[in-house]
């Protein structure tokens, strides 16, 4: 779950589309027989790090005259303790109310009167920030992000003010909100050991006792450049950007690193189910189920199933759940990408008049029919291509193309693993696809939050 700062609602074609597309996003490979060019190895890109432990990425793009640059910091909510949950995503709020430099609320102020934008998010694995801008304000956003991660001033006034924000945010996304408060739900329900298992906007009664010494303490400890990439795609010179970057961000102090944090889910033992009763128009119906770590290989095959199991109208819940029984007006699935083993989730939102047990009761019919009979050639195909054309088309952009590249260095150590990550897409096969279901979608370990409307 990615929780964004402020901006509430802002807070994966065919395969021949990846010859198509492979040329606007910089790939590079060795040259193939008779001088056709081979299956691209490498992005083409300048790493370096600091001296100071700052992974810097610098990837030139001169389409069109605009930058994009992010922070990614390998903290979320999964490094958090008991009695600090949701510090990580009140650290965002935090980190755009002044530093030494440039006092509070300057940094939105600045950057939006030279054209900019900037946003973030929190999730369970790691806190990411960034800026759009043109060309020419490279320098300024800098100095800007370098300003913050250098001395934050975490002024005791907005440390209160910021909390109060932080507070409704949870108000309105879970104490309020039917799909937060499920989702919410079952991670508690699932996890019994893992940080996973809190909200990454963290316990109210957490939120009502951080103080600015827990405040400081977390960002000495989890923002010092050893703990952070940087990434700068866009109309640029990488020499000039190289200079910028030595001289604002150079004499920024390392830190001794953060310890990861070392409790492992036990595996479970039978189903676990839990009743949520909160005013809502229709029953709702949300299940999980516990799967590998997103360096595994069955994640692959795991994100292939989902896409048969939900994209679209032709997917396996729309046409059976939907559109044959009348029973459901939505379901979906989502197999989770995260740093320790996450939950494969699907999510069905019950016709009025019908109940959720008869939606639990088709979409495990599905899931066993998959797990026995497996899918259609023609369905695996369809899938490879989903997930191919989501993966180039969110290349297209400078944004698209930075954001990528920190999700992989955060969960992979190397960006370059996106392209591995792609070529293990087109080896699924039919058999690894009937193979997950049957490993995964077990009753032992499935967790199911069941939705009862009440009316007021």
């Amino acid at each position: 779950m990615h929780v964004c700062r402020f901006r509430a609602a802002r807070t994966a074609v065919a395969l021949s589309l990846f010859v198509l597309v492979s040329a606007s996003i910089a790939l590079t490979g060795p040259a193939g027989a008779g001088g056709t060019k081979a299956a691209p190895a490498k992005l083409e890109a300048t790493v370096e790090t600091l001296n100071n432990g700052l992974k810097v990425i610098l990837m030139e793009d001169h389409s069109v005259p605009v930058i994009s640059r992010w922070t990614f910091y390998r903290v979320g909510s999964r490094n958090e303790r008991p009695g600090i949950t949701g510090i990580s995503h009140f650290m965002e709020h935090m980190m755009f109310n002044g530093a030494a430099k440039y006092g509070p609320k300057e940094f939105d102020h600045l950057l939006e009167s030279n054209g900019g934008y900037s946003n973030a998010f929190t999730s369970e694995d790691m806190t990411a920030y960034y800026e759009d801008f043109a060309s020419n304000v490279l320098e300024l956003c800098i100095d800007l992000d370098s300003d913050r991660m250098k001395s934050l001033a975490l002024d005791p006034k907005f440390v209160v003010s910021e909390m109060d924000v932080v507070k409704e945010e949870r108000r309105l996304s879970v104490d309020n909100s039917v799909e937060g408060a499920m989702y919410e739900e079952l991670l508690a329900l699932a996890y019994k050991a893992h940080p996973y298992g809190w909200p990454v906007l963290g316990w109210m009664s957490d939120l009502e006792k951080i103080n600015r010494d827990d405040a400081v303490q977390y960002f000495k400890t989890n923002y010092a450049p050893n703990n952070a990439i940087l990434i700068i795609v866009g109309d640029f010179d990488t020499k000039k950007a190289q200079g910028l970057i030595h001289r604002y961000y150079g004499d920024i102090p390392s830190q001794t690193p953060p310890e990861p944090p070392r409790t492992v889910e036990p595996e479970q033992q039978g189903e676990r189910r839990a009743e949520l009763r909160k005013v809502a128009e229709m029953p709702e119906v949300l299940i999980g189920y516990h799967i590998p770590d997103v360096k595994s290989n069955d994640i692959c095959a795991l994100d292939v199933l989902q896409s048969v199991l939900s994209e679209g109208e032709s997917s396996r819940f729309y046409k059976t759940l939907v559109r044959d029984l009348g029973i459901a007006v939505y379901a979906g699935a989502n197999a989770s990408w995260q740093a320790a083993p996450a939950l494969f989730m699907i999510d069905v939102k019950v016709k009025p008049d019908k109940t959720g047990a008869e939606c639990e009761t088709a979409v495990y019919g599905i899931l066993d029919d998959i797990a026995k009979n497996g899918i259609a050639a023609a369905e695996l195909e369809k899938a490879k291509n989903q997930i191919a054309a989501n993966f180039y088309r969110s290349m297209q952009t400078v944004n698209g193309k930075a954001r990528k590249i920190g999700t992989y260095e955060i969960y992979f150590g190397d960006f370059n693993e996106m392209l591995k990550v792609q070529d293990r897409y087109r080896a699924v096969t039919l058999d690894d696809v009937k193979r997950v279901a049957g490993q995964y979608f077990g009753q032992k370990n499935r967790n199911v939050v069941t939705l009862v409307p009440e009316t007021s």
